[in-house]
């Protein structure tokens, strides 16, 4: 259900008056019973007041307004479920849907996600260039394995720190493979090792963990082995530029052959100076880019790239540009891996406001592993909250039941039949073995074999987690009133929705046979004011306004008038003839509403005039001429004879003296 369908909801008892804070009534009195239902103050008040401003007085008349519509809303909900519309299927999805909408706050803490917020657009005012040594640990690495790799990253940092060149200590320690130089092999060519040169990023370009490590050394330091999900790494920051944005630039390119000599390399280089030359001397761009560019994907577009961000090219490549001030602003020729370049600004995005930047940058948070830290924060609260008592027998128990199997998607949770304890308990609520052995069948995949107790382990209090947010779920309503409140809105505003849709709305659409009856009986409430019958004649070259003049007078038609002047297909003449109305043209008003032709009048250089056949007198309007008002009409009576017969149908008792209390 979109907006616009809750905003139809929440009208249909909306109230045209306000009221002020009411004092000396309680919320858990009764107000009025409906089909022997109860109804008690808050729930009228809490829908009341959403529409109060503050200031505004409230008198008897409007409130007993308001109550008319609270109880023909509570009348038409009560059908609906006596119908069983909250039973469907349709209605329990759509409301659930919601639910689930509505509770996301509750599973966001809000601090900890302006806090990332606010680090993300400081971080986006920078981009970092950086080198790193990687110590690779495996995802069900012992603590031991993990221990060694951390002591290899501090030995290979206290080489640097004795003054060892980090690109040295790269190549030698690092297990990225991208470091070290890699021969030539029937599938790849041979490729120049970075060194540990992971060129320039932004934030978001890296996992957070890494990204954290990054923004928290400063340029020319080393920093302490950082822990992803990969592994350690050392990591150098080697530059440190205010943000290049998006950028959107042209080049210029010659390439470099990977088996080029010297010789081939410096001819290129001096071919290269030579378009520069042309360039500075004032030969047009896209010329100089059709005739040399050997990236002829671009060629054909003056050299433009698609737009992108730092870490999108080569360092080279993404350190001339950062000298670029201006739109039209060009490199000297630059080398890289594949060749020289010119490179031309065509544009730049840089960051924008933060109140502007602010919902973008919510939506990323989120969808990065950084925003996991909101969740970590709501569980934590929810595990104090409720205590959390864990059985760790039970849980080894799993490890000589899970298989090898669960790594190919095998597993099935009969394995651990015989396993039939409890696990861990939130508060008074018992989880069992039998469940944790469901998720473990459920959430399986086809992976690559971890050590079976780590990964019991790590499936475990990923299981531990989920289960504390389902069971903080079922207690939203019991903990939150306004939260309680709120569903109960949405569940009687779709059912209302629904079943005012079923008697009203589309009903006054589709029943044709009761549409002609209600017009019938209602006709002369659809009339026509006094019309004109009349044409409006433009025409754009005075030599023809006579000759059409002539011609109408000899009771020539609109239609062979327009071919007897538009010959050629020029557009001399334009005719509008219709049934007039005041105040719908305003050139039918200023004139004198008698038959005949009026007098010329001059409109943005064309001659105007209007043929007046006939002074239309009051009408009947027929039913398509006036469909529209008469649907909503009909939807009107439809609404009263439907308010009367669940008024008819279901006792409504107001207890008098608490209403008086509210006013």
């Amino acid at each position: 259900m979109n907006s616009l369908k809750i905003k139809i909801l929440l009208s249909v008892f909306a109230l045209a008056a306000f009221l002020s804070s009411p004092a000396q009534v309680g919320n858990d009195e009764v107000l009025m019973t409906i089909a022997g239902k109860r109804i008690y103050v808050s729930e009228f008040l809490n829908i009341y007041q959403k529409n109060n401003i503050k200031g505004e007085t409230i008198d008897k008349k409007s409130l007993e307004e308001y109550l008319d519509l609270f109880i023909n809303f509570k009348l038409k909900v009560k059908q609906a479920e006596e119908l069983g519309l909250d039973t469907i299927a349709t209605f329990r999805n759509e409301l659930n849907g919601y639910r689930e909408q509505l509770a996301k706050p509750y599973f966001t803490d809000e601090a900890t996600l302006n806090r990332l917020i606010q680090e993300a657009y400081e971080r986006e005012k920078n981009d970092l260039r950086a080198s790193h040594i990687f110590f690779r640990l495996k995802p069900d690495a012992s603590p031991a394995d993990t221990l060694a790799a951390y002591k290899s990253a501090m030995a290979a940092r206290e080489k640097l720190m004795k003054g060892a060149s980090f690109e040295q200590v790269a190549v030698e320690f690092s297990e990225d493979p991208s470091a070290k130089d890699r021969e030539a092999t029937q599938q790849h060519p041979f490729l120049k090792g970075n060194k540990g040169d992971l060129g320039f990023f932004a934030v978001f370009d890296m996992v957070y963990a890494f990204e954290n490590g990054a923004w928290n050394t400063e340029v020319g330091n080393v920093s302490m082995p950082v822990h992803t999900e990969y592994g350690y790494h050392l990591i150098k920051v080697t530059a440190k530029r205010p943000a290049l944005g998006k950028v959107t630039v042209a080049h210029i390119f010659l390439t470099i052959p990977k088996n080029a000599t010297a010789e081939d390399s410096a001819r290129i280089k001096k071919r290269m100076d030579s378009v520069y030359t042309k360039l500075t001397s004032g030969a047009a761009w896209d010329d100089l880019v059709k005739t040399y560019s050997d990236d002829k994907g671009s060629a054909a577009k003056g050299g433009v790239l698609p737009a992108f961000g730092v870490n999108r090219m080569v360092p080279e490549f993404v350190e001339a540009i950062y000298s670029l001030n201006s739109v039209g602003d060009y490199t000297k020729p630059i080398l890289t891996t594949y060749g020289w370049h010119i490179v031309k600004l065509i544009d730049r995005k840089t960051q924008k406001p933060f109140e502007e930047d602010k919902i973008e940058l919510k939506q990323r948070v989120m969808k990065d592993n950084r925003g996991d830290q909101t969740r970590e924060v709501v569980i934590a609260r929810i595990r104090k909250e409720y205590g959390v008592t864990e059985n760790k027998e039970a849980l080894k128990a799993f490890y000589g039941v899970v298989t090898d199997s669960i790594f190919f998607g095998k597993w099935k949770a009969s394995e651990a039949d015989k396993l039939t304890g409890m696990i861990f308990k939130i508060g008074n609520m018992s989880i069992l073995q039998k469940e944790f052995a469901d998720y473990l069948a459920a959430t399986q995949r086809k992976q690559e074999k971890l050590n079976i107790p780590v990964y019991v382990d790590k499936m475990y209090a990923a299981f531990v987690d989920e289960s504390l947010l389902k069971w903080e779920n079922s207690q939203l309503e019991q903990k939150y009133p306004e939260f309680k409140a709120l569903m109960g809105e949405y569940r009687d505003g779709i059912l209302l929705f629904d079943l005012t849709d079923q008697r009203v709305w589309s009903k006054a659409v589709k029943d044709t046979v009761g549409l002609q009856a209600f017009y019938q009986k209602n006709k002369m409430n659809y009339k026509w004011d006094t019309r004109l019958d009349a044409s409006i004649y433009t025409i754009k070259d005075p030599n023809v306004v006579q000759k059409v003049r002539n011609f109408i007078k000899s009771g020539l038609s609109d239609k062979d008038l327009l071919k007897e002047i538009n010959v050629d297909s020029l557009q001399k003449l334009t005719i509008e003839t219709a049934k007039f109305s005041r105040k719908e043209n305003k050139l039918i008003d200023s004139i004198a509403w008698t038959p005949g032709l009026t007098a010329d009048i001059i409109q943005q250089g064309s001659t105007v005039f209007v043929n007046v056949r006939k002074v239309l007198k009051p009408e009947v309007k027929e039913l398509n001429d006036a469909r529209g008002l008469i649907t909503a009409d009909y939807q009107n009576y439809l609404e009263k004879e439907w308010i009367e017969s669940l008024k008819a149908k279901y006792p409504v008792e107001v207890n008098k003296d608490v209403l008086a209390k509210i006013k």
